[in-house]
C-alpha cells in the first residue's frame, strides 16, 4: 500500500509540475506578446521622426490601423489560413474552415506579429500615399499574403516537406514577417512613386526627418519589443525552455548592438561623421539579421551575422535610392526585406543545432544553405508577385495610389485627417 501510495504521489507530483509549466508558457507568451504589440509605439516614432511633421498625424492613424484592423483580420481569417490543417502532407495552402483561435495567448502572440508585417510598409511609402489606400493593403497583407506564407514553415508546411534538402529555418521570422513586409514594401513604393522633391536629375535629395529624439527612442522601443519578439518564438518557458529563451534574448541584443556598431562606424569612415539615422537603421538590421536564426547562433555567429547587417543595410539604402531610383523614406526596405535575406541565409552558412555545425563555414555542408535559399526566393516571389497584384486591383478601383500634388504639398495630415500634429507656425532654416 505504501508502495502505491508513493507511485500515486510521484503521478500527482507530475501532472502538477507540468500544469505549472504550461501556466508558466502562457504567461511568457502573453508577456512576449505585449512587448510586441509595445514595438507599435517604437514603429510610429520612427517613422514620424525620420519624415515631415506635416505627416505625423498621418503616420499615427497608419500605426493604429494597423493594430485594430490587423487584429480583427488575422482573427476573423488569417489565422485560419496560418495554422488550419494541410491539404497535403507538406502543403502549400493552409484551410479546414474558420479557426478562431488554438489558444488565447497563441493566437494573441500571432496577432501581433502579423500587425508588424503590416506597419514595415507603412514607413516605405510614408508622405504620399492615401489613407485608403494603406488601409486595404494592410487587410490583404494581415487576413492573407502574410498567413499563407506563415503556414509554409511554421504550420509544417512545404518548407519542411521531405524532398527539401534540408529543413527550412525561421525562428522568428527574417523572412516570414521582415522580408515579405520588406518585398511588399519594395513593390508599394516603387508603384506609389516617390516623394515631390526626392529626386533631382535624376539624383536622390536628402529629405530630413523632423525630430530624430522621435526616431531614437523608437529604436529603442523597438530594441526592446524585439527580446518579445524573439524570446517568445520559443513558445514555453521551463527548465530547458528557459534557458533557451534566455539564450535567443542574449544573441539576439549581441547582433542588435554589432549591428548598430558596424553602421556607425561604416558611415563614421565613408562620410568622416557618426550618422545617427543609419546607425538606427544598423540596430534594426541587427534585429532582422538575428531573427531567423536567434534559436540556432552561437554568441560569435550572432555578433557576426549583426555587424554584417549593419554594413549591408546602409549599403542597400543607397543602392535602393541610386540605382533602383525609389524612395523609401524610413529604409524599410533595406532594413526588413534586405537584412532578412541575410539573417535567413546566415543561417545555412555558420548556424548550428545544439553543439553541431549545419552552416557551410561549420562543417554542416551546403544542404542547409540550399534549403535557406529556397525559402528566401520563395517568400520573395510570394510577396511581390501578389503585393503587384493586388495594389494594381486598388489604383484600378481606388483611384490611384496616391493623393495630390497639392495634397501632398500641404501635408497628409491636413487633406487626409483635417487635423495637424503641431499648432503654430513651424519653420526651420538649412544652410
Amino acid at each position: 500500500m505504501l508502495f502505491l501510495n508513493t507511485i500515486s504521489a510521484v503521478q500527482d507530483a507530475a501532472e502538477v509540475a507540468a500544469a505549472v509549466k504550461d501556466d508558466m508558457g502562457m504567461l511568457w507568451m502573453l508577456i512576449a506578446g505585449i512587448l510586441v504589440f509595445f514595438m507599435q509605439a517604437g514603429f510610429f516614432l520612427v517613422e514620424s521622426g525620420m519624415t515631415d511633421s506635416k505627416n505625423a498625424v498621418n503616420i499615427a492613424m497608419k500605426n493604429f490601423l494597423d493594430i485594430a484592423v490587423g487584429s480583427l483580420a488575422f482573427w476573423f481569417i488569417g489565422y485560419s489560413l496560418m495554422y488550419g490543417a494541410d491539404v497535403t502532407e507538406g502543403g502549400f495552402f493552409h484551410w479546414s474552415g474558420f479557426i478562431f483561435s488554438q489558444g488565447p495567448a497563441d493566437l494573441f502572440f500571432q496577432t501581433v506579429f502579423a500587425a508588424t508585417t503590416a506597419t514595415i510598409v507603412s514607413g516605405a511609402i510614408a508622405g504620399r500615399t492615401k489613407y485608403t489606400t494603406y488601409a486595404i493593403f494592410s487587410i490583404i497583407l494581415t487576413a492573407l499574403i502574410y498567413p499563407i506564407a506563415g503556414g509554409w514553415e511554421w504550420n509544417g508546411g512545404w518548407l519542411n516537406a521531405e524532398w527539401m534538402p534540408a529543413e527550412f529555418i525561421d525562428f522568428a521570422g527574417s523572412s516570414i514577417v521582415h522580408s515579405v513586409g520588406g518585398w511588399a514594401a519594395l513593390v508599394a513604393a516603387w508603384m506609389v512613386g516617390p516623394r515631390i522633391g526626392k529626386f533631382l536629375n535624376g539624383k536622390p535629395v536628402e529629405m530630413h526627418g523632423h525630430n530624430q529624439m522621435y526616431a531614437t527612442l523608437g529604436v529603442f522601443i523597438l530594441w526592446l519589443g524585439w527580446f518579445g519578439f524573439n524570446g517568445g518564438s520559443q513558445l514555453a518557458w521551463g527548465g530547458d525552455d528557459s534557458v533557451a529563451a534566455s539564450q535567443v534574448i542574449l544573441v539576439t541584443n549581441l547582433a542588435a548592438s554589432a549591428g548598430a556598431l558596424s553602421a556607425l562606424l561604416f558611415t563614421w569612415f565613408k562620410n568622416g561623421k557618426p550618422n545617427l539615422s543609419m546607425t538606427l537603421n544598423g540596430a534594426l538590421a541587427g534585429l532582422v539579421s538575428i531573427t531567423a536564426g536567434c534559436g540556432n547562433m552561437s554568441e560569435g555567429g550572432a555578433v557576426l551575422a549583426g555587424l554584417i547587417g549593419g554594413i549591408l543595410v546602409v549599403l542597400s539604402i543607397g543602392f535602393i535610392e541610386k540605382t533602383l531610383k525609389v524612395d523609401d523614406a524610413v529604409g524599410a526596405i533595406s532594413v526588413h526585406g534586405v537584412a532578412g535575406v541575410w539573417g535567413t541565409l546566415v543561417i545555412g552558412l555558420w548556424g548550428i543545432d545544439g553543439d553541431t555545425g549545419i552552416g557551410l563555414f561549420n562543417g554542416g555542408g551546403a544542404s542547409q544553405l540550399l534549403a535557406q535559399a529556397i525559402g528566401v526566393l520563395a517568400y520573395a516571389f510570394w510577396a511581390i508577385v501578389l503585393s503587384y497584384i493586388f495594389l494594381t486591383i486598388i489604383k484600378k478601383t481606388c483611384g490611384g495610389l496616391r493623393v495630390t500634388e497639392e495634397e501632398e504639398i500641404a501635408g497628409l495630415d491636413i487633406s487626409e485627417h483635417g487635423s495637424i500634429a503641431y499648432h503654430g507656425k513651424r519653420t526651420r532654416e538649412f544652410e
